[in-house]
């Protein structure tokens, strides 16, 4: 309401001075639009810098001021920025983080500002991760499974059947084979460690391939949680790893990706489940004769299928120039230049003509592997779930932390996850 009234306000004051947003032109001819990027590895920098400053070379009527953001603090930056009316005209982030803006009127609705171009080459499934309502209020433009960083010595000396995209292993043979690894390779020794800092989109988003859904939208329209037996294959093969066959260390769970790399690299674990941009940090990390393999994530009954919210670009719903904005998004996106964005930050570009340059199918750094698998990436299970932030925080997180240390059992997972859950969500969709 209050978002509204300020809007409210500030149209009646462009009537009275006999402006509108579409008349505001700028004093001297040239438009300026601020671009905030949360690019933040150099690689990445560079290639969105590099980009900026190819764009400006050749608009000079519009000229992009490049604003470094910080994914860790984007959220309640963006949240007070919009409030006081200062936020920037094009915004990078990631699609679980735009459905409160984009319901809230903070973004504009991209339908009739993007070509038809850019809309035709991204697949419908990255679309719908930020398609909210009938708008879209995001570009998908670049994706990260997540895949397994293998110990290539360790796995080929054990014998154990190497997965590929093809041929991956089952979550059941994924569990046995941790096994085997773990009594090889001696004690203090470990065949996988889950850093598990982030364990919700870890369990969720892995879990689409056993057909876990967890969050089902009724008939009233209204999302509902529902932990199916579908929903339980992953956090129970996580869980039994940590907990029943101590094949994975406890000391992990609260851990982020990169507290995991020195463990990895030393050989106490032969295989660490990562985000496919943490290739490198190895590549550039990793001891010198250290033999590294990307392999796939487990798959179920519906196969490689596994959750993803791609980073976003939108542009404020106030900004003055959306169609400039959009304008430099689609050159921005161009196919070339969408897989430098990819290779600058070693992830995978949504635009089917980017994701089939020869250079992201090659072998080395596992390329190819994570290309194959970028096929059957889908919506974050819960990409558009209002109330899924707070949901997050205050029941599930703290619920799947239990679960995996050995807390609490399965039982009490289910009914923190729906009971708790559902009350959570009943308050963001009262009518």
């Amino acid at each position: 309401m209050r978002r509204r009234l300020l809007t409210l306000t500030a149209a009646f004051a462009l009537l009275v001075t006999g402006c509108t947003a579409g008349d505001d032109a700028p004093e001297d001819g040239v438009v300026r639009l601020r671009f905030q990027s949360l690019a933040w590895q150099k690689e990445s920098v560079d290639a969105n810098r590099q980009l900026v400053a190819e764009w400006n070379a050749g608009h000079p009527d519009v000229q992009i001021d490049y604003v470094q953001g910080s994914w860790d603090s984007v959220h309640d930056q963006l949240l007070t920025s919009f409030e006081g009316g200062e936020a920037p005209d094009i915004i990078h982030d990631a699609s679980d983080d735009l459905a409160d803006f984009a319901y809230g009127g903070d973004l504009a609705d991209l339908r009739p500002l993007l070509p038809e171009r850019l809309r035709a080459d991204i697949p419908a499934r990255s679309w719908e991760t930020t398609t909210f309502g009938e708008g879209i209020y995001g570009v998908p433009f670049l994706q990260e499974p997540r895949v397994i960083i293998a110990n290539r010595k360790i796995l080929e000396s054990s014998g154990v059947r190497l997965p590929t995209p093809e041929a991956p292993w089952t979550w059941t043979e994924f569990r046995r084979i941790t096994q085997d690894l773990t009594r090889t390779m001696g004690p203090g020794r470990y065949a996988v460690a889950w850093p598990l800092k982030e364990p919700v989109s870890v369990s969720l988003n892995l879990g689409l391939s056993a057909g876990g859904q967890l969050f089902h939208r009724e008939a009233d329209g209204r999302v509902a949680i529902r932990f199916t037996e579908a929903d339980a294959v992953v956090p129970g093969t996580l869980h039994d790893q940590v907990v029943t066959d101590r094949t994975a260390p406890r000391t992990t769970l609260g851990s982020g990706g990169s507290d995991t790399l020195p463990g990895f690299f030393a050989g106490r674990y032969a295989m660490v489940p990562l985000g496919f941009a943490y290739r490198q940090q190895i590549a550039q990390q990793a001891p010198e004769g250290f033999e590294w393999t990307v392999l796939p994530a487990p798959a179920g009954e519906a196969g490689l299928a596994q959750g993803v919210s791609p980073q976003t670009l939108s542009i404020a719903e106030d900004s003055p120039y959306k169609k400039e904005a959009a304008a430099f998004l689609d050159f921005f996106l161009r196919p070339e230049n969408m897989v430098r964005l990819a290779r600058g930050d070693w992830m995978l570009p949504t635009g089917t003509t980017a994701l089939a340059d020869p250079s992201l199918h090659t072998a080395r750094d596992g390329w190819a592997t994570g290309a194959a698998v970028a096929e059957q990436l889908r919506p974050a299970p819960a990409q558009s779930v209002r109330g899924y932030p707070e949901w997050k925080d205050k029941v599930a997180t703290p619920a799947f932390q239990e679960y995996y240390s050995g807390a609490i059992d399965g039982a009490e997972l289910r009914r923190r996850l729906v009971t708790d859950g559902n009350r959570v969500l009943a308050r963001y969709q009262r009518k």
